[in-house]
């Protein structure tokens, strides 16, 4: 008999299903509700799942309806869904002085994104410290906001969980306490608070490679590699442009009733999180139709590779938009900021967004055959979740179980990555040395 063999792809695949029904299990105990009783499963694997793929769609407000063990069992996961189980079993390892070897540097590597494999190790030690550090400070600045309103040990622990749920990109939050499902409108004006989740939102999602490259070479542009140089030039711009439009958009609907500096803070972080947090600072059901579109795009790009983010990833859009560029100023090759691209990119761009689309299409339609929900709302739904953002119009409770199992799959997919979901199990094919005849098509 042949010996059984995953590859690295189908261990990562695999080894988040098994965190997510493991977090499933203990959040279906008893100890887990406030109440005591048992959490319905597929309730609990829905959160787990959100947990996990760092999404934060809830069909309980995670304030009243979790436990103080329910809540450290959902932070928990939402800590080894942000970093990638392979980077906390490496942590352990370090812990334990265990040598590291080939295949789990593989591993590490698929885990993380990166690029290269020399120098695996140091860069997943430098990814756990900087989350360490910047998890810590995010922590005691939140905590400064909340401890005078909550107490010393109550303030310390939101600041936490949100600080962790932030950086993590996971949108979870314990502000039920002051209204379900309320997310952080009651801090829609606090400059303190709203510059802390987005400053680790923005850090958690540019990608743990974009760290090392800022890292060693500073704040010296010019010595950044492409990768880096694209990731923070288009994220600047994921965040100006939309942030503008938000506040054109909503000025006399959603944000009426603020003052100019608040309606700006408010559209700036709309802006950041649906790219991939799913912290909300304003009631997303009361947004008109133009922005729930551009929320949608913003949820469709996501973050950036190698982070703790989802989407199609910034990276992508940057090479689809060269590729139109190239093509209108008769380019045959795709550069920026004087370097050729290599010519694998757009195809696996390509693939990326097609694929995506495709699923995420697939899945509206379904979910329209069951639940009598409008296209507007399904379409937010299926691309929140897709992203793993976890921002809502308010239809995730009232979602039928069938409906509960496809979103749990699509944040799986999304967390995993739905190209890497079909590598993961598709045998890969012989390369044949066979030239085949060159024909013409018609494009546009």
């Amino acid at each position: 008999m042949k010996k059984w063999y995953l590859s690295y792809i189908q261990i990562i695949a695999v080894g988040f299903m098994l965190i997510i029904l493991t977090g499933a299990v203990l959040l279906s105990l008893p100890a887990a509700s406030r109440t005591g009783n048992y959490t319905p499963f597929i309730d609990s694997l829905f959160t787990a799942a959100s947990a996990t793929c760092v999404t934060g769609l809830v069909v309980y407000d995670t304030y009243t309806h979790w436990s103080f063990f329910g809540q450290a069992v959902i932070l928990l996961l939402i800590q080894t869904g942000g970093l990638g189980f392979m980077s906390m079993a490496t942590l352990i390892s370090m812990f334990l002085r265990r040598k590291i070897g080939l295949k789990e540097r593989e591993l590490m590597k698929e885990a993380v994104s990166s690029m290269y494999l020399g120098g695996i190790v140091r860069l997943t030690r430098h990814v756990l410290i900087g989350t360490l550090l910047c998890e810590s400070i995010g922590a005691i600045l939140l905590a400064l906001r909340f401890c005078p309103e909550m107490g010393l040990w109550q303030g310390i622990y939101y600041g936490i969980f949100h600080s962790v749920s932030a950086f993590c990109n996971a949108g979870f939050d314990l502000m039920g306490r002051f209204g379900q499902f309320s997310s952080l409108t009651r801090y829609s004006g606090d400059i303190l608070v709203n510059l802390v989740i987005m400053s680790l939102i923005v850090i958690g999602g540019i990608g743990f490679f974009v760290w090392e490259d800022i890292h060693k070479h500073k704040l010296s542009f010019h010595s950044y590699q492409l990768h880096t140089k694209i990731v923070l030039t288009t994220t600047a711009a994921l965040i100006i442009v939309p942030s503008i439009l938000f506040f054109l958009m909503e000025r006399g609907y959603a944000l009426k009733e603020m003052d100019t500096l608040q309606a700006v803070i408010a559209s700036v972080f709309q802006s950041v999180t649906p790219r991939t947090a799913g912290f909300n600072t304003v009631d997303i059901a009361s947004l008109r139709s133009g922005t729930l579109l551009l929320t949608i795009i913003l949820m469709m790009i996501g973050g950036s590779s190698g982070s703790t983010a989802g989407g199609i990833k910034t990276t992508t859009l940057a090479v689809l938009i060269m590729s139109a560029i190239s093509v209108i100023k008769g380019r045959d090759f795709l550069r920026a900021y004087e370097r050729k691209l290599e010519g694998n990119a757009l195809r696996r761009a390509c693939a990326v967004f097609l694929t995506y689309l495709a699923v995420a299409m697939s899945a509206t339609l379904i979910l329209s055959m069951l639940q009598d929900f409008t296209m507007e709302q399904l379409l937010f739904e299926v691309f929140s979740a897709m992203s793993t953002v976890g921002l809502t119009t308010g239809i995730t409770p009232a979602l039928s179980a069938a409906s509960k199992l496809q979103i749990a799959l699509l944040m799986y997919f999304g967390r995993v990555g739905v190209l890497s979901i079909a590598l993961a199990f598709t045998k890969t094919p012989e390369n044949i040395p066979v030239e085949y005849p060159c024909e013409k098509i018609m494009i546009g």
